[in-house]
């Protein structure tokens, strides 16, 4: 007899960082390049009250190049987090692999070492949850971890979109928020 999969309770909204919620800047680990995309706070609180938690799951290879340290990507990162708190938008939690590509972690986007630690910390239920990313590798990474609700972000990286697999195509997080609330 097969068992069906004991997922949990939570729903969520996984979000690629860079080209996402700020604009694309390559290797950003300065508060002074920080850019936030047009209408994130709205469509972030507009998912919240809908009953997603929030969840960040970001690939930072400029820490493991040693173009910049993880200190300064918890700044940055901290500053965000607070301007988020400022209109009261709270991430269950951020999740990040400071690896460079030839590091062959497991954590890795297209990997879905991130997404399957935040399912496993935060009792989500894949199933009802969805991913909205820029890049290819954030599709694949959360189709790898059982979500197959996906956005495709012209927002960010430049996108082949006849070869993505996402399930969706949008300009941006602030369409996005709209189709994923109803």
């Amino acid at each position: 007899m097969n068992k069906k999969p004991n997922f949990g309770i939570n729903k969520a909204v996984f979000l690629d960082r860079d080209g996402v919620i700020n604009k694309e800047v390559h290797y950003l680990h300065k508060i002074e390049e920080f850019e936030f995309i047009d209408g994130v706070f709205e469509s972030l609180e507009l998912i919240s009250n809908h009953g997603f938690i929030l969840v960040i799951i970001t690939n930072q290879s400029g820490i493991g190049r040693g173009i910049y340290k993880q200190n300064d990507f918890d700044t940055l990162n901290n500053w965000m987090v607070k301007q988020f708190e400022n209109h009261n938008i709270t991430f269950s939690g951020i999740y990040l692999c400071p690896h460079s590509p030839g590091m062959r972690c497991l954590c890795r986007k297209p990997s879905p070492g991130l997404f399957n630690q935040a399912i496993s910390d935060l009792d989500i239920n894949p199933e009802k949850s969805w991913m909205i990313g820029d890049s290819e590798r954030d599709i694949l990474a959360a189709e790898r971890a059982k979500i197959k609700n996906t956005i495709l972000v012209r927002s960010g990286h430049p996108i082949v979109e006849r070869n993505t697999k996402a399930k969706f195509i949008m300009d941006s997080i602030k369409e996005a928020s709209r189709l994923i609330v109803g």
